[in-house]
C-alpha cells in the first residue's frame, strides 16, 4: 500500500474538477485577452518600464516576450473583435517601439521582435 494521501484528502491540494469547471465557462476571447495582457506585462517588466527600472531589464527575454504577443495577436485576429484587438495591438507597438529604444544595436525594420507580425516598426 501507497503511504500517499489522495489529493481530496489534502485541503491544500487544488480542487482540480473545479478548475476545470471554472475554465469550461470563460469564454475563448476573454482567455486569449488574459494570456496576451500577461505577456504584455512580462514584457514591459524585462524591457525595465516598471518602478524597479533596470533591476529586472533583459532584452533577450524582452525579445522572446514581445515575439509570443505578437505571433497570438497575430493567430487570433480574426477569433477576437477589434474592440479587444485594437488595444492590445497598441499595447504590442509600444512595446516593440520601447525594444528599439532599449537596444544598444536596434534591430533592422522588419526584424525586431513580433516584426515578422506586424511589419516593419520605425522609432
Amino acid at each position: 500500500m501507497s503511504d500517499a494521501t489522495p489529493a481530496t484528502d489534502n485541503p491544500g491540494a487544488p480542487d482540480f474538477e473545479a478548475l476545470t469547471r471554472d475554465i469550461a465557462e470563460v469564454p475563448a476571447v476573454e482567455v486569449i485577452v488574459t494570456v496576451a495582457v500577461n505577456l504584455m506585462s512580462a514584457a514591459a517588466v524585462k524591457l525595465g518600464l516598471t518602478e524597479e527600472g533596470d533591476a529586472h531589464k533583459d532584452l533577450d527575454e524582452a525579445r522572446k516576450l514581445i515575439h509570443a504577443l505578437a505571433g497570438l495577436l497575430d493567430g487570433s485576429a480574426t477569433e477576437i473583435s477589434s474592440f479587444h484587438a485594437a488595444p492590445l495591438k497598441d499595447g504590442l507597438k509600444s512595446l516593440q517601439l520601447a525594444f528599439r529604444e532599449a537596444s544598444v544595436v536596434p534591430d533592422e525594420p522588419g526584424k525586431g521582435p513580433g516584426e515578422k507580425y506586424t511589419g516593419p516598426v520605425y522609432g
